[in-house]
């Protein structure tokens, strides 16, 4: 049986990864630095320690958040794609190409959670295509992302 395999990248297309063997703890950081480092209310992160990290395209630039962490990211898009501390690095949930497949099993850095993520599951929810109003613009819309999964090439000639 082989060691399973994951794969994902930032949203340019210039940096891409996989991960071989399993991955690890998956978690939900709430600290500030991360707040901030995702541009989010929370960081969904999984440790890639134990398994072995491949940057397949580019590799990212690296800002040294702390005395003791270093945050990766795609220098041409700001995509958020690594955390690395003393016990290890852990990658963005949301850089893999199928990040349904990464559950969050924990919580970390709640003294600093946004008192109103306990609630953003009871705010209504509508599909993009229930806004009539955007429909114009979206009709006109050009997806300029990576696909969510490996290329050759990138970008598309």
């Amino acid at each position: 049986m082989s060691a399973p395999s994951f794969a994902g990248g930032c949203q340019c297309g210039a940096i891409r990864f996989r991960v071989d063997g399993q991955l690890g703890d998956a978690s939900i950081c709430h600290c500030r630095m991360c707040q901030k480092a995702f541009g989010a209310f929370y960081a969904p992160l999984v440790s890639v320690r134990g398994a072995d990290l491949t940057w397949t395209r580019g590799q990212p630039k690296i800002f040294q958040s702390s005395n003791a962490a270093a945050r990766g990211f795609c220098a041409a898009c700001g995509t958020p794609l690594t955390y690395q501390a003393p016990d290890g690095m852990a990658l963005a949930i949301g850089a893999f190409d199928h990040p349904a497949a990464i559950v969050p099993k924990v919580q970390w850095g709640i003294e600093a959670k946004l008192a109103f993520v306990e609630h953003l599951h009871g705010l209504p929810a509508h599909p993009t295509s229930d806004d009539p109003i955007a429909a114009p613009f979206l009709a006109t819309l050009v997806n300029h992302q990576h696909p969510d999964h490996d290329t050759d090439d990138w970008p598309p000639p």
